[in-house]
């Protein structure tokens, strides 16, 4: 019997659809006897349990009849199936919410992704290589894993983690909170998604800042929020410019702003404090990474500010340990802490109860803060050598947006317009470098050539190789133009 194996899978598996697609092309008639497993075994030059487990298979599925002392014999096929390779044109969208995904978001076009083929790729959100932080991650995790209750975790998270939570936010961003006011959620994404369940319906209105985090938008969009932007200048989101009837909810990055670098000035946070009072408007704080300052303390959270209990607060530990993790959590107002640990159990029940428990051990036994402060040194360095790179190959030609913070740097070129900006993205490919355009952080993008460089995942030694390849392709470039 000739059959063709797909090399897809277990040699077993491969052997039952070798056999499936022999019946329904009719090679092996209605009736007709199966070889032995042994024959079959030495034709095709696989063991004999192989064939055993394929026509197991076949039988279970009613495609065989195993008659005892005689063989195995085809049984009538009720319906061929259609070719695993067969592409279909996709369904149509059954609900409102999967239409409005498929309009705003694309998965094969996630901007900042890896490229592929490049030496040097400045790409943001790759998590820095640290092998302590892998060592003591796995103590913690083996240690969780053997105290844990098997049973489902509390939706609102485990309470110890919360009350370490609360600690390190008093301490380090000056947030006062009860462990009560805080819900633990797998990652900043699945706050924002649940901020839109508990507080949107469609057609309500959304400020976000422009430029900003394009996940964020995305997930509102797809809530069917109408999402209008405000622009951002050095020192932050122009309040002024707010419009005069208050939206329901207003996103912003306080501390370092998103893509931008901005701080929002004192000034100006106690004025969209006011606003959101008089107004009746949320506000959601999305606090990144606002552990990494490079020139002072970090700052204080825009909700520790907060006295009128408007401020939505989302921290997340993707950007201080790694992006895997997928752990971040919401300080709420108090009149909206039901709702979202509604909103929660009704999205996952809970997140994962050992990841939890290893990391409220960690946050409480100084680990996680002791990880901050390696990571803090290693990342100004990298900042410091990426800065300096920029700035031997500058000569006027670069304007570089220095932030004081964070794990990136926005760069315009001088007298470059959007389209010179791509195609200065495709000649440094080139050149082994992966760059980013600024673009997709916008709802309207300016006519201007703007990266996001990222500065995580490289040592200072290849980002000084790669300031130096930078520099000769900008010099290549320009002369061209």
């Amino acid at each position: 019997m000739h059959l063709q194996l797909d090399g897809r899978g277990p040699l077993h598996a491969q052997l039952t659809r070798a056999l499936k697609t022999a019946v329904f092309a009719g090679r092996v008639s209605q009736g007709a006897r199966l070889p032995a497993t042994r024959q079959l075994a030495r034709e095709l030059g696989v063991s004999r349990n192989t064939v055993l487990a394929a026509y197991e298979q076949l039988r279970a599925e009613g495609f065989v009849d195993g008659r005892v002392g005689s063989g195995s014999y085809v049984t009538p096929p009720v319906q061929a199936p259609r070719p695993l390779h067969a592409v279909e044109a996709p369904l149509p969208a059954q609900s409102q919410f999967a239409r409005r995904a498929r309009v705003v978001h694309d998965h094969l076009r996630i901007p900042g992704r890896g490229i592929p083929g490049v030496r040097w790729a400045f790409q943001y959100g790759v998590p820095l290589t640290n092998p302590a932080l892998t060592s003591a991650w796995a103590r913690e995790l083996a240690h969780a894993a053997a105290y844990t209750s098997p049973n489902y975790p509390a939706s609102q998270g485990l309470p110890a983690l919360r009350e370490a939570v609360c600690d390190y936010l008093a301490r380090r961003r000056g947030v006062q909170a009860e462990p009560q006011d805080v819900v633990i959620v797998d990652g900043t994404q699945q706050a924002v998604a649940l901020t839109a369940r508990v507080l949107l319906d469609p057609g309500d209105e959304v400020v976000l800042e422009e430029p900003h985090y394009n996940a964020m938008r995305e997930a509102l969009q797809i809530h069917g929020a109408q999402v209008r932007t405000v622009d951002v200048d050095r020192h932050g989101l122009q309040v002024d410019a707010l419009p005069a009837r208050g939206p329901k909810l207003i996103c912003v990055t306080p501390s370092h702003q998103f893509p931008s670098g901005a701080v929002l000035s004192l000034s100006r946070r106690l004025q969209l404090l006011e606003y959101a009072r008089q107004h009746g408007s949320w506000i959601l704080e999305d606090d990144y990474d606002g552990e990494f300052r490079y020139d002072a303390r970090p700052l204080a959270a825009l909700r520790s500010l907060d006295d009128g209990d408007r401020v939505i607060y989302v921290g997340t530990f993707s950007k201080a340990m790694f992006p895997s993790l997928r752990l971040g959590y919401l300080v709420v107002p108090a009149g909206l802490r039901g709702d979202f640990v509604n909103a929660k159990w009704q999205d996952d029940f809970g997140s994962c109860g050992i990841q939890q428990a290893a990391l409220a051990r960690f946050i409480a036994e100084g680990g996680f803060e002791r990880h901050l402060r390696r990571t803090w040194k290693t990342l100004k360095e990298r900042r410091a050598a990426l800065l300096e790179g920029l700035q031997r190959c500058s000569r006027g030609r670069l304007q570089v947006e220095d932030s004081q913070a964070g794990m990136h740097l926005v760069v315009w070129l001088q007298d470059c317009d959007a389209a010179q900006g791509e195609a200065f993205i495709a000649r440094a490919r080139s050149h082994g470098l992966g760059l980013y355009p600024i673009s997709p952080y916008y709802l309207s993008p300016p006519d201007r050539a703007g990266l996001l460089l990222g500065y995580c995942g490289l040592s200072v030694a290849q980002i000084n190789d790669a300031m130096t390849a930078f520099g000769a392709c900008l010099d290549e470039f320009l002369d061209e133009r």
